[in-house]
């Protein structure tokens, strides 16, 4: 590990097949947390993300088991399999990408994730985002779960405790953090908070007109192995 004075820490809830941001702040971070054991966020993106099809955006979403009186944490989530959702997606995908430059490359891995069952939401986020780390060429991030680590506080001394965990200097937050996240707090222990700033790349895309704060999916099919140079804005 680097030096305390040079370590980057990124904390973030998982999601399903994430947008570029996601993987930009994986890339920043010399220490990434998914802090995944916390309440589960219905309107959330933790079971959905957006593709491109011919008609427009298309929601991928996995249905899940949910009762807003438990207050359930994200591990917790169970997945609602009685509508089948997998094949439902992978039919998106490959109806919709089928003409894309690297489809051919990248088809099996999403052809092998929904031929497996899944459970509990949870793991099927941890597998596809492992994967697609993987195939954007940043296979060798190590990647710690906050529900494995045993640090303690309420929402803000929390984060601040999983700093000191990792001995980060710098937390590197999303640009939403800037509505709660009260820096005084992290500066009295010695923590930058770096804001994430994401200047979204336009991209060759399938079917006409640009849009933006898609699926990694989409740029992955399309860009194939120069996926992370753009997403980074270092291509």
């Amino acid at each position: 590990m680097k030096d305390k004075a040079n370590v980057i820490i990124g904390i973030l809830q998982p999601g399903y097949l994430p947008w570029l941001g996601f993987f930009e702040q994986i890339y920043r971070s010399d220490v990434f947390v998914l802090y995944d054991d916390v309440q589960y966020d219905k309107e959330g993106w933790r079971n959905r993300n957006r593709i491109k099809s011919s008609n427009g955006v298309q929601w991928l979403s996995v249905p899940v088991q949910f009762k807003l009186s438990k207050a359930p944490l994200l591990t917790e989530i169970k997945i609602d399999n009685k509508a089948n959702w997998r094949k439902k997606h992978l039919a998106s995908i490959r109806q919709n990408y089928s003409r894309s430059k690297y489809f051919n490359d990248y088809i099996r891995f999403f052809e092998e994730a929904y031929a497996r069952e899944w459970e509990y939401l949870i793991d099927l986020d941890l597998f596809f985002i492992g994967g697609l780390l993987k195939l954007l060429g940043m296979g060798e991030k190590i990647i710690h779960r906050s529900c494995n680590i045993n640090v303690q506080g309420d929402r803000i001394e929390r984060l601040i405790n999983l700093c000191k965990h990792f001995g980060a200097d710098t937390f590197y937050e999303g640009s939403a953090g800037k509505n709660y996240i009260n820096e005084n707090k992290f500066l009295s222990q010695g923590i930058k908070v770096s804001y994430q700033d994401y200047q979204h790349p336009t991209y060759s895309q399938l079917y006409g007109e640009f849009v933006p704060y898609l699926s990694i999916v989409d740029l992955l099919f399309n860009h194939g192995w120069g996926s992370l140079a753009i997403l980074t804005g270092e291509g």
